[in-house]
Order: structure tokens, then C-alpha cells, then sequence
């Protein structure tokens, strides 16, 4: 239990110096100055959107931390039968890889201003990300199909939850990588600020994503044990 206090500890104080930093702890009604200007000296100007990301990732990043914490703790149980993992998960790591590569040249190609680049980069990362999504499925009925169901063992369980809640944050970036895709084929106004803000936020969520998402995998393909029994001997209760 000592790593996971360890962790929320440090999860809090990064969320406090993000809020801090945006200037969301700053009191602008005991500012003195001119009324309109109530920033505060050295305050960022990062959108509201941005650090509504920036705390949901906190807060997911804390989620699939006590997720991992509680698969490492449950690891050295006798009852533990690890899975062998689907060849299809090397194939849709790659295809996640291609996702955030595209978003990145999406959110590049807006700052230099090119919309052809945007919606190019749009499609090839949502077309990648569905594509990823199809090859979990593909795993998932491979692997029931073997005979590893889920409430067939408790490391199948942890392996059905952990790729079904990556999952599940992939489908929910899809519905803002959507919005965001109407607004860049939308016959109004193309507001080049606008948009480059939406693909930054989707770029940043993309990317965490990936991240996420290489830690599970190098934990399911059982790389990250050797890691996990340092940190249980470093941490260790006495």
C-alpha cells in the first residue's frame, strides 16, 4: 500500500502546481488595476479547455495507476494464470503508434496553417484509432474463442478490464476527435485559432493514450516484472 500512497501523493502535487500555474487559485477580485485586465502578473492564459484536459488526466493517469498497483499486488497469488497474449495486440500497438504520429502532424500542419494537412492528419488518426479498437475486439474473440473467458481466472479478468477501459477512453477521444472533425469540414468560417486549439487538445489526449497504453502492454507481455518486484522490495512494509 506504501508505493500507491507514494503515488497519489505525487499525483496531488502535480494537480496542484497545474492549477496553480493556470492561475485558478489566484483571487482576481482583490486585484487592483484596471477591471478588465484581471489577470494576474505571470498568470498563464491557457484555455479553460486545456486544464479541463489537464485535470482529467490527472485523474485518469490515478485511475489506471490503482488498476496496475492492484494487477502487481495480485500477481503473486498461486491462483494466477497468466494468458498468453494475442500477436493481433503487436499489430494494434503499432496501429495506436500511427494515431498519435497523425494527430501530431495534424496539430503541426495547423499551426503552419495548412488545412489539406489537418484533415489529413484527422482521418488517418481517427481511421488508425478505429482500427485499433476493431483489433482488440479481434483479441478479445481470440482469446475466448481458446478458451481464456473472462471469469475463467483472475489474471484473465485483469486483462479483459484493463484493455477494455483503455478502450473505453479510446472511444470517447473518437467522439471528440469527431467534433473536431466537423469543425474543420464545416462550410462555416475556418478560424485557424479555433481549430488549432481543438487538434492540440486531441493531439495531447492521443498522446497520452499511447502512453497509457505501452505501459499495459510491456505489463501484460510480463516485461514490467522485473520493475514491479524492485518497487515491491524498495517500498515494501515493514
Amino acid at each position: 500500500m506504501t508505493i500507491i500512497v507514494l503515488f497519489l501523493a505525487v499525483v496531488s502535487s502535480i494537480a496542484a502546481w497545474w492549477l496553480w500555474h493556470q492561475g485558478l487559485t489566484s483571487k482576481p477580485w482583490l486585484e487592483e488595476g484596471v477591471i478588465g485586465d484581471a489577470r494576474a502578473p505571470g498568470m498563464s492564459t491557457t484555455s479553460p479547455s486545456k486544464v479541463g484536459l489537464g485535470v482529467f488526466l490527472v485523474v485518469a493517469s490515478t485511475l489506471f495507476m490503482l488498476l496496475i498497483s492492484a494487477y502487481a499486488m495480485r500477481m503473486p497469488a498461486r491462483d494466477w494464470l497468466p494468458l498468453p497474449i494475442p500477436k493481433m495486440l503487436w499489430l494494434t500497438t503499432g496501429l495506436l503508434v500511427l494515431s498519435s504520429i497523425a494527430l501530431q502532424s495534424a496539430l503541426m500542419a495547423a499551426r503552419r496553417g495548412s488545412l489539406a494537412g489537418v484533415r489529413g492528419g484527422l482521418v488517418a488518426g481517427g481511421v488508425s484509432a478505429l482500427a485499433f479498437l476493431f483489433g482488440q475486439l479481434v483479441a478479445w474473440r481470440q482469446l475466448s474463442t481458446e478458451g481464456f473467458l473472462l471469469a475463467a481466472n483472475v489474471a484473465n479478468a485483469f486483462f479483459y478490464l484493463m484493455t477494455a477501459l483503455h478502450g473505453l477512453h479510446v472511444s470517447g477521444g473518437l467522439v471528440a476527435l469527431g467534433r473536431t472533425g466537423a469543425k474543420v469540414w464545416s462550410d462555416d468560417q475556418f478560424e485557424l485559432p479555433e481549430i488549432t486549439a481543438s487538434v492540440e487538445l486531441c493531439a495531447i489526449y492521443w498522446h497520452f493514450l499511447l502512453f497509457v497504453w505501452l505501459i499495459l502492454f510491456a505489463l501484460l507481455m510480463g516485461w514490467g516484472s522485473d520493475f514491479l518486484e524492485i518497487c515491491r522490495q524498495v517500498f515494501a512494509d515493514p
